[in-house]
């Protein structure tokens, strides 16, 4: 304790309670072209629902990327997705159809870059990139010109002068601003109105009841979906003023049908961007790596992504030529690109596509199976536990299947496994089923197992964690002892849960020598031994002549 300078009764605690904490092992991470939402951040996706209103149906661009997120999702409720997007050539739709359009790419990018207002683009753009942006159209008007606008019905009154501007003494603040999806790309039907805005105001400082800011420019920033505020319009004199002042009105309404919004090419290297915000691992916490349509130079990045973070696993499909309409080629190619990516006991790769029905679109779609392969992974989470096999009849059935590129027999079952490929396959009256657990690890080892491999994601994840409470303590007795306490109940949590065999705990002086205290070192040695899957059945039935024991034959064969 601290040395006292005067008589007196110090009281401290010190905490001794600490213990191994849970780890988050289900959440999905994802990036791919998208028609709409925000690019260059992480966001986060409960449901295929929230994937639509986020970033926008599947087309017949993206249509392979949206479904894989979407698979994985049909298991699990947490996914992060990166929206891949070519910055030299993917545009906001902006209002002025004379001006050059521009990259917006989220909401950031608008704060720090375009908040302070954009003239050349005119008073609004489409809040994401992307061609369907051109789809929106954008009309504004004040006291002076509600009298005949064309949205009159969607409002309960004109705009006048808010309660906030005239306890200042101001007049004219009111505005309503109207957001209409006018070629009917975002909901099906032309001219449908998105959203609304009513009342809000040409004072920065103006608020509502609540103290909320009613601004027309920041409830455009807080509340729209699809639109940015970009400039006041050039016949509104004083706008952005405080509310004190007597606001100058529009002449006539402003409607504008934004244009230029455009997709850009997105090509392999976009991709690759993407995936790169999932880089840190202590910035971002990730388990399951969907890539989707990938190539061999996204598969190739994704595998050393894993590696490097060594907390999560990715997971692959062999490429769309490799198994649709490849009928007799499709285990030779699948072989061949699967022997074009390096060893990983991080990687996990299946070898087929599936058929799936696209309701937004009314059409059929193959969808390459990692999104389904990881989602498995996540329900196993969620039903059991990590260290447990996705595959199998109890927890490898496939979800939403129309039919398989092709249904590998035994013999294609066999020259798949072999090559650390998880075959999927169709069985008669039991459905679509994951029917393997192995991962991309060449050399023979528990660790070419994807229930092995999760099982000490998790140990080492949460261990680890824990571990970050001895840092700066003593490399002593005490110090040492309560790591020990700390770990052991965590492991006999995990073997009673069926994850290990068995396993010791060494932190003494054994391992932490005298010239490891001197470095400043701390060692602790966790051996495990892990449960192993069940992967090969031998069933023998042997006959036995009427006048045999048992016991004369059992265990002879």
């Amino acid at each position: 304790m601290a040395f006292q300078l005067s008589p007196g009764v110090n009281v401290s605690e010190i905490d001794l309670t600490t213990i191994v904490p849970s780890v988050v092992t289900s959440i999905g991470a994802f990036a791919g072209p998208f028609a709409w939402g925000p690019a260059g951040q992480i966001t986060t996706i409960s449901d295929e629902v929230r994937l639509t209103d986020k970033f926008g149906k599947p087309d017949s661009t993206n249509y392979e990327y949206w479904f894989s997120a979407a698979n994985f999702l049909a298991y699990s409720a947490a996914l992060r997705v990166v929206r891949a997007i070519n910055v030299s050539t993917s545009r906001n739709a902006i209002a002025d159809s004379s001006a050059t359009a521009i990259l917006i790419k989220n909401e950031d990018h608008w704060e720090n870059s375009f908040s302070g207002g954009q003239a050349t683009v005119g008073e609004f753009a489409a809040r994401y990139p992307g061609e369907i942006g051109n789809s929106l159209k954008v009309s504004m008007v004040d006291a002076n010109t509600f009298t005949g606008w064309t949205y009159t019905t969607s409002f309960t009154g004109a705009p006048g002068t808010s309660a906030y501007a005239t306890k200042q003494g101001g007049t004219f603040d009111e505005v309503h601003v109207i957001v209409v999806d006018e070629d009917g790309k975002f909901t099906g039907t032309k001219n449908t109105v998105l959203e609304t805005f009513p009342f809000a105001s040409k004072a920065a400082d103006a608020k509502d009841d609540s103290g909320n800011s009613i601004f027309y420019k920041n409830v455009l920033a807080t509340k729209s979906k699809y639109i940015q505020w970009m400039d006041h319009p050039t016949t509104g004199t004083n706008w952005g003023g405080n509310s004190s002042i007597a606001f100058a009105n529009l002449t006539a309404n402003i409607t504008s049908s934004l244009v230029k919004g455009a997709d850009g090419t997105i090509a392999t290297a976009d991709v690759v961007t993407a995936y790169d915000f999932y880089d840190d691992a202590d910035s971002v916490d990730i388990s399951l790596v969907v890539s989707g349509p990938a190539n061999q130079t996204i598969a190739a990045d994704l595998i050393t992504m894993a590696g490097n973070r060594k907390d999560c696993m990715v997971f692959l499909s062999p490429e769309r030529a490799d198994c649709v309409n490849n009928a007799g080629n499709e285990v030779t190619d699948s072989v061949s690109y699967r022997n074009s990516l390096t060893s990983s006991s991080y990687a996990v790769i299946d070898n087929n596509w599936k058929y799936q029905y696209d309701k937004y679109n009314d059409v059929y779609r193959w969808v390459p199976m990692n999104g389904d392969v990881a989602g498995l992974c996540a329900k196993t989470d969620q039903e059991r536990d990590p260290w447990f096999s996705p595959g199998g009849l109890n927890r490898g059935v496939v979800r939403n299947v129309i039919k398989l590129a092709y249904n590998p027999t035994k013999a294609n079952r066999d020259d798949l496994y072999v090559k650390g490929i998880n075959p999927i396959v169709s069985f008669q009256g039991e459905g679509t089923v994951l029917f393997g657990d192995k991962t991309m690890l060449s050399k023979p080892s528990a660790f070419d197992r994807i229930n092995v491999r999760r099982l000490f994601i998790v140990l080492e994840k949460a261990i680890a964690r824990a571990a970050r409470f001895s840092l700066f303590e003593f490399n002593d007795q005490f110090t040492r002892a309560s790591f020990v306490s700390m770990v052991e109940p965590f492991l006999r949590d995990v073997q009673g849960r069926r994850g290990i065999t068995d396993f010791r705990v060494v932190c003494d002086e054994t391992n932490n020598t005298g010239e490891i205290i001197d470095r400043n070192e701390f060692v602790g040695d966790i051996y495990i031994k892990p449960a192993r899957s069940i992967n090969f059945i031998q069933l023998n039935f042997v006959a036995v002549r009427s006048g045999v024991q048992f016991e004369e034959v059992v265990g002879k064969f």
